[in-house]
């Protein structure tokens, strides 16, 4: 017997994607006023965490990344799922330009987004060239 679906719409997985990316700003840290801590003008932030596609998986209530993955499979959620995952790629992608974060976003690009930073075998091969241009 099939288990029941965890979402039975797309618009109810896409209101959990985007409770978890919410929660990976994290919030304001606030003093006994309710006003904002700034610290150099800048606003303290608690709970922020990078998105990842584990962490998107969880957070959905799968226990783990390759749940996640096969219930991308899924027609009806596949281009949501996809959605959410290219999220996850794109932040990993920005951190490649951060001297922190360079190296744990190539291993996550790499492992969960299929990048490769070889570049592919040159052909091997007889080039003819042609004289009469």
């Amino acid at each position: 017997m099939a288990r029941p679906l965890k979402y039975k719409t797309v618009e109810e997985l896409q209101a959990a994607i985007d409770a978890y990316f919410t929660a990976c700003k994290g919030e304001p840290l606030l003093d006994a006023n309710g006003e904002q801590i700034l610290y150099k003008g800048v606003p303290v932030i608690t709970g922020a965490h990078p998105p990842t596609v584990t962490g998107l998986a969880v957070a959905l209530g799968f226990s783990g990344r390759q749940a996640l993955l096969n219930y991308q499979a899924k027609k009806q959620f596949v281009d949501t799922i996809t959605r959410a995952k290219a999220r996850c790629e794109e932040y990993a992608e920005q951190r490649l330009y951060d001297r922190d974060g360079a190296n744990g976003a190539q291993f996550s690009l790499r492992c969960n987004f299929g990048w490769n930073d070889k570049a592919p075998p040159a052909e091997e091969g007889e080039v003819k060239i042609l004289d009469d241009l």
